[in-house]
C-alpha cells in the first residue's frame, strides 16, 4: 500500500508568523475573486467552485465543457524565477520538501484532468498584479473562448 507521509509542519518561528499561516485560506482568496470577477465581466459565469468531481478540485470549472482554472499561488507552488515565490529562511529542509510535494501534486493534477480530456488553465497570482492584469485578462479571455468555441 503506498502510504504518503505527512509532514509535521514546524513551530512558527515568531506570533506573527504564526498569525500570517493561520490567515491563509483555501478557496476564495483574492486572486481567486480577481480571476472570478474576470470570467463573468469576460461574459462566462456559470463555473463551479473547487469542482470535487474533477482530479485536483479546480478552483473553478467548466464541467460540462471539460475546463479547469487553477489560480496558483506563487509562494505555495514555488514560481519557478517569481519574485513572490521566496522561501522562508528556517526551517528549510521542511519548506523544500513542502514546495516538491506540491509541484508533483501539481503536475499529477494536471495530466490526469489532461487524460480525461480537460483543458487546464493556470493563472498565476503574480500575473493578476496591476503591471500584467490586462495581459492575464486577454490571455484568460483567448483560452476560455477557445474551450466554448471548441466544444
Amino acid at each position: 500500500m503506498n502510504e504518503k507521509k505527512k509532514l509535521a509542519a514546524p513551530a512558527a518561528s515568531s506570533e506573527a508568523v504564526r498569525k500570517s499561516m493561520q490567515g491563509n485560506k483555501r478557496r476564495d482568496t483574492k486572486p481567486e475573486l480577481i480571476v472570478r470577477k474576470m470570467l463573468r465581466e469576460l461574459g462566462y459565469p456559470g463555473y463551479r467552485l473547487d469542482w470535487k468531481k474533477a482530479p485536483g478540485h479546480p478552483d473553478i470549472a467548466y464541467p460540462g465543457r471539460k475546463t479547469a482554472v487553477f489560480v496558483m499561488g506563487c509562494f505555495w507552488h514555488a514560481h519557478e524565477g517569481c519574485k513572490y515565490a521566496s522561501k522562508p529562511g528556517t526551517h528549510t529542509d521542511y519548506w523544500d520538501e513542502k514546495f516538491r510535494r506540491n509541484k508533483e501534486r501539481d503536475a499529477r493534477v494536471r495530466a490526469e484532468l489532461e487524460a480525461a480530456g480537460w483543458r487546464v488553465i493556470e493563472i498565476w497570482e503574480c500575473e493578476l498584479k496591476r503591471d500584467k492584469i490586462e495581459e492575464t485578462r486577454a490571455r484568460l479571455e483567448r483560452e476560455i473562448h477557445y474551450a466554448f468555441v471548441e466544444f
